[in-house]
């Protein structure tokens, strides 16, 4: 089966390093942000940058525990999302806002 000549160049380190970045600008909009929908954006991507170092780690050390927790950390993600957009509605339904300055507003 014919490999293309680049994959022989990215190793493991490029991956961690990729999925470091990604976490660090994740971490960065969710410190720096007030749109309470770039910060579950940010969360998002955090979550992703995640998933690409266990599949990547996973696929290096031929092992299938990984990919298994990349399934598991989707599961948490799709639920993080529907919990998520729940508490946006009803905060901008009651504020009439997305910054997230105003979220202590929603205490009954």
């Amino acid at each position: 089966m014919y490999k293309p000549d680049i994959i022989q160049y990215i190793s493991l380190n490029h991956y961690l390093i990729l999925g470091a970045a990604l976490f660090a600008i994740g971490l960065i909009g969710v410190m720096v942000r007030k749109n309470i929908i770039i910060v579950f954006m940010c969360i998002e991507l955090m979550l992703n940058a995640v998933n690409l170092i266990l599949a990547a780690t996973s696929t290096f050390y031929s092992d299938s525990g990984g990919q298994v927790m990349v399934f598991f950390t989707m599961a948490v993600a799709a639920a993080e999302v529907s919990v998520g957009l729940a508490i946006i509605v009803m905060m901008y339904k009651n504020i009439h806002s997305l910054n997230i300055d105003l979220f202590n507003r929603l205490k009954g």
